[in-house]
C-alpha cells in the first residue's frame, strides 16, 4: 500500500497508465494502491485511491495515448468521470470508455476500480460512435456489460502463466467482449445531430486528400457550414481537421514510399505537399525516420528480389547449381538493414475512422 501522494504518481506513470494531474484528495491520511498486468495487447490495471479528483488536459497528452482507448470498470465506491459532452455517474460494476489523447476529469469516494488499455487497432470505432460512448455510463449487471465486468474485476491481480500465444488468444476474446459490450450501448445511446455530418466531412476528406486546394475553408462552403461551425465538429477530436488532412497524406505517402518507386518528391507532391523540403522535415518529425531511408529500404528490396529471382531462373539450366528457393534463404541483410521493419504496419485509428460504414468493430 503506497502512502504518499508522490509515490503513488511515481507508480502511476511506471504502470503506463495515461499521464493525470491531481487535484485534491480528502486529506486525510493516503493509502493508495497500483497492480497493472499484460495480455498481449492488453494492460489491466487495478487502482485503490482515497478520495479526491485528478484531471487531464491537453498539456498532458502523449502521441503514444492516441494509439489507445481505456475503459474504466468501477469494482468499490462511486466516480464520475466527465468528457466531452458527456458526464457518467459510475456505481460499482459500471464501466465508462475514455479517450487517453482528450482532456478528462475524475472525481470519486474512496475507491477500487480497473482500467483496460485496449490498442485502438484493435478497437476500433468510428468517430461519430466514439463521440457518442466517451463519458456515457454504461451499466455492468446486466448484458454484454456485466460480461466485460466480471471477466476484467480480477484480471489485473490474476493474469499470469500465460505462453504468448495464449496471452493473445484470451486478449483478443477479451476485446471482442468489449467491442460487444459497446455495440450494445450504442443501441441505448441517442445518435448526436452532428455524427452524419461528421461522417460526411470525413469521406470528402479521404475522397480529397490529393488536392492541394483542400483546406478547411473548402471543406466549409462544401457542406454549406461555416468554418467556425466546421472547426466546432472537432473540437473534441486529437486533430483538428488541418492537422488531420496532413496526418492523412503523411500516411498516404509512407504507403507509397514503402511500396514503390517513385521519388520522394513525387510522391509528396501527389499528396498535396508543394514543398519538398517541407515535406522530409514534417515525415520525420512525425515518424523519426526520413522519408529517404524508407525508399531506400524499397529499392533494396526490390533489387534482393530480382537477384533471387535470375539466379533461380539460372538454376533451373544447370543441375550443379544450388536448388530453386536456396540462394539467399533466410539472409535478410542488405545494404539498408538498419531500416528495416520501417514499413508501414497499417492504418493508424484516425485512418480507419475515416472509412465510412463500419461499425465498432472493424473487419
Amino acid at each position: 500500500m503506497l502512502t504518499d501522494i508522490e509515490t503513488f504518481q511515481e507508480t502511476l506513470a511506471a504502470s503506463g497508465l495515461p499521464p493525470v494531474r491531481s487535484g485534491r484528495h480528502d486529506g486525510g491520511e493516503f493509502r493508495a494502491a497500483v497492480t497493472a498486468r499484460d495480455l498481449g495487447p492488453l494492460k489491466a490495471v487495478e487502482l485503490v485511491t482515497p478520495e479526491g479528483e485528478c484531471f487531464r488536459d491537453a498539456r498532458h497528452a502523449r502521441a503514444a495515448d492516441e494509439e489507445l482507448w481505456q475503459i474504466d470498470l468501477m469494482t468499490k465506491g462511486r466516480a464520475r468521470v466527465e468528457q466531452g459532452g458527456g458526464s457518467a455517474d459510475l456505481q460499482p460494476a459500471d464501466l465508462v470508455l475514455i479517450d487517453p489523447a482528450r482532456p478528462v476529469r475524475f472525481a470519486s469516494t474512496a475507491s477500487t476500480h480497473v482500467t483496460l488499455l485496449v490498442p485502438r487497432r484493435e478497437l476500433r470505432l468510428r468517430p461519430g460512435d466514439a463521440a457518442r460512448l466517451t463519458g456515457v455510463r454504461i451499466r455492468g449487471d446486466r448484458g454484454p456489460g456485466a460480461l466485460v465486468f466480471s471477466l476484467a474485476r480480477d484480471m489485473a491481480r490474476s493474469l499470469s502463466g500465460f505462453r504468448a500465444g495464449e496471452a493473445g488468444r484470451s486478449a483478443a476474446a477479451v476485446i471482442e467482449l468489449i467491442s460487444v459490450a459497446l455495440e450494445a450501448q450504442l443501441g441505448d445511446v441517442p445518435p448526436d445531430a452532428d455524427d452524419a455530418l461528421c461522417d460526411r466531412v470525413l469521406g470528402y476528406i479521404e475522397a480529397r486528400l490529393s488536392d492541394r486546394e483542400l483546406t478547411p475553408a473548402r471543406i466549409a462552403a462544401a457542406h454549406h457550414i461555416s468554418v467556425r461551425r466546421l472547426h466546432r465538429l472537432f473540437e473534441d477530436q486529437p486533430l483538428t481537421v488541418a492537422a488531420l488532412i496532413r496526418r492523412c497524406r503523411l500516411e498516404r505517402c509512407r504507403a507509397e514510399l514503402a511500396r514503390g518507386d517513385r521519388t520522394v518528391a513525387a510522391v509528396a507532391a501527389r499528396w498535396g505537399f508543394a514543398d519538398p523540403a517541407h515535406f522530409s522535415r514534417l515525415f520525420k518529425a512525425t515518424y523519426g525516420y526520413n522519408a529517404t531511408a524508407l525508399m531506400s529500404s524499397n529499392r533494396a528490396r526490390m533489387v534482393k528480389a530480382s537477384a533471387v529471382r535470375s539466379e533461380e531462373d539460372g538454376g533451373a539450366h544447370s543441375r550443379g547449381r544450388r536448388s530453386r528457393g536456396a540462394v539467399n534463404r533466410g539472409d535478410e541483410r542488405h545494404p539498408h538493414a538498419h531500416v528495416r521493419g520501417l514499413e508501414p504496419r497499417g492504418c493508424p485509428g484516425l485512418l480507419r475512422g475515416l472509412r465510412r460504414g463500419r461499425r465498432v468493430r472493424g473487419t
